[in-house]
């Protein structure tokens, strides 16, 4: 059973807003850093950002810094990653990851333990 289930994606138009959710089922969440990737057609997956497991520090790549904003809700056992003024280049599926790391590190390069199946995104111009 896939402890992460993401939601939220669907199809948006420039400028638009969405917010993805992910749920963990399974896990101790609090005990996790969350992290959100997402992989477009014929390219890498990549980092999109991450955040600690209090939702005190967050780290973004350049391409989601001052539009996407990663918070979670542990009572919840949720995360999110709120997107805003999309661009057609936001297009892409989108991940979300566990790690469980006790020093809260969040850079992109860290292995994470758990991921979702994926929820689509596509942002047209």
């Amino acid at each position: 059973q896939v402890p992460l289930v993401e939601s939220g994606g669907g199809l948006a138009q420039a400028g638009d807003s969405l917010r993805l959710s992910c749920a963990a089922s399974g896990i101790t969440f609090s005990y996790y850093v969350m992290g959100w990737f997402r992989q477009a057609p014929g390219k890498e997956r990549e980092f999109v950002g991450a955040i600690s497991r209090s939702g005190g520090i967050t780290n973004y790549a350049d391409s989601a810094k001052g539009r996407f904003t990663i918070s979670r809700d542990n009572a919840k056992n949720t995360v999110y990653l709120q997107m805003n003024s999309l661009k057609p280049e936001d297009t892409a599926v989108y991940y979300c990851a566990a790690d469980f790391n006790a020093r809260d590190i969040l850079r992109p390069d860290r292995e994470y333990s758990y991921w979702g199946q994926g929820t689509q995104v596509t942002v047209s111009s």
